[in-house]
């Protein structure tokens, strides 16, 4: 009885998984083929062997892209309609502010949720690799960068300025367009250039000499 009980519940969960993503129209089938390719681009690269558990993590995946859409998509219709409504600047800002609260509140809920089920299917490495898929390996980019730029940066410097793109890139994931990703970069690049240079670092020096060495190398090559 309870395995039939665990089966029928575990196949509601997948119908729900897929209702949720069925397309209504043209477009929105053309463009749920878009974030499949999109997935399926971050999953080649996490080396899963498995193909069901592949397919699986790129489903998972899609449907996120999928949701954080509908959220974001859904936020900005409503707050359009604030805009043209006629209403005054503080009415609106009041209405915009909570807007952005309730907006905020499920896209904390669905990225808690995402990474749960990613952590079902992948492992903490993998898990990794998807982040840094979905954020176009800012981060990795940017912190090689200051590691170039500033080679004497200490141990407790370095482990600051990872941290904090860590903590970037966790909002990056949730953002719903390339320039809006690069943007949360963008603001902990800034909080991090602050805290360096209160510790010393002449950054517009450091980035015209280190832009100098990689024009170096160029060169060289």
């Amino acid at each position: 009885m309870k395995i039939k009980l665990f089966a029928a519940l575990l196949l509601l969960a997948v119908f729900s998984m897929a209702n949720a993503q069925k397309p209504k129209t043209p477009e929105e089938a053309k463009y749920l083929e878009v974030l499949h390719g999109r997935a399926q681009k971050i999953v080649d690269n996490l080396g899963v062997e498995n193909a069901d558990k592949a397919l699986k993590v790129r489903d998972i995946i899609a449907k996120q892209y999928w949701d954080l859409n509908k959220i974001i998509d859904g936020k900005d219709a409503v707050e359009k309609k604030l805009k043209k409504s006629g209403m005054s600047k503080a009415k609106y800002e009041a209405k915009k502010k909570k807007l952005d609260k309730k907006a905020q509140s499920k896209l904390d809920k669905l990225h808690k949720k995402y990474l749960a089920n990613l952590h079902k299917n992948l492992t903490d490495k993998q898990v990794e690799g998807v982040k840094n898929g979905m954020t176009y390996n800012v981060l990795n980019f940017t912190y090689d960068g200051y590691l170039d730029m500033l080679p004497q940066l200490t141990e407790a410097q370095k482990k600051q300025i990872y941290a904090w793109l860590v903590e970037a890139r966790e909002h990056a994931m949730d953002a719903g367009s390339s320039k809006a990703k690069h943007a949360w970069f963008g603001k902990y690049k800034g909080r991090i250039n602050n805290y360096l240079s209160k510790e010393g670092y002449d950054l517009n020096k450091a980035s015209k000499e280190w832009h100098e060495r990689i024009k170096a190398r160029k060169e060289k090559k």
